[in-house]
């Protein structure tokens, strides 16, 4: 099904995800993964991470395909290892939650939730270099779309934690998504 990434092998037989070809990763995404005894890697879905990625207000800090925020660093496909491992990413946000709580809390107004669902979407569609060539300008709800307005019209220079606000991007990739 396009768009998810999910089953595969029980833990330690075959090749691991970031060995294997992109269209067995695929595969293996698509039907959830067996980690082990009472452990499996749900199915992912980058499609709807992308409309999350947007609708949570990831976008506001985080871009994608050139569209978004400038805060906190761009999370392009394109530019990370093919290997992922989604702990690893979480690992990340754990490390620098204090900061992008902080920041959520000033740009959006409250800290943005999760269910594990939603966040496997969202890691999958960081990870789906594909997906992001679809993510353009008109993914981004009003609502989202109206905060990166008014910060790229501030021109912010500063935020909580001397984390620079920097400017805020709001252009069209600059390939036609297909």
């Amino acid at each position: 099904m396009p768009g998810q990434l999910g089953q595969g092998m029980m833990h330690g037989q075959g090749m691991m995800p970031g060995q294997m070809g992109q269209g067995a990763m695929q595969r293996q995404m698509e039907q959830g993964m067996t980690m082990g005894p009472g452990m499996m890697m749900p199915p992912m879905n980058s499609a709807h991470g992308r409309r999350l990625f947007a609708e949570k207000g990831c976008v506001v800090c985080h871009s994608v395909n050139g569209i978004g925020g400038e805060d906190a660093p761009a999370l392009d496909a394109a530019t990370m290892s093919k290997g992922m491992n989604p702990f690893d990413f979480v690992a990340k946000m754990w490390r620098g939650a204090p900061a992008m709580i902080e920041m959520q809390n000033d740009e959006l107004g409250s800290q943005i939730e999760f269910t594990g669902d939603e966040l496997e979407d969202i890691i999958a569609f960081v990870h789906d270099e594909a997906e992001q060539k679809k993510f353009t300008k008109a993914d981004i709800p009003p609502n989202i779309s109206a905060i990166l307005n008014r910060a790229a019209e501030e021109g912010k220079e500063s935020a909580p934690s001397g984390m620079g606000m920097g400017k805020m991007k709001m252009k069209e990739p600059t390939a036609p998504a297909q």
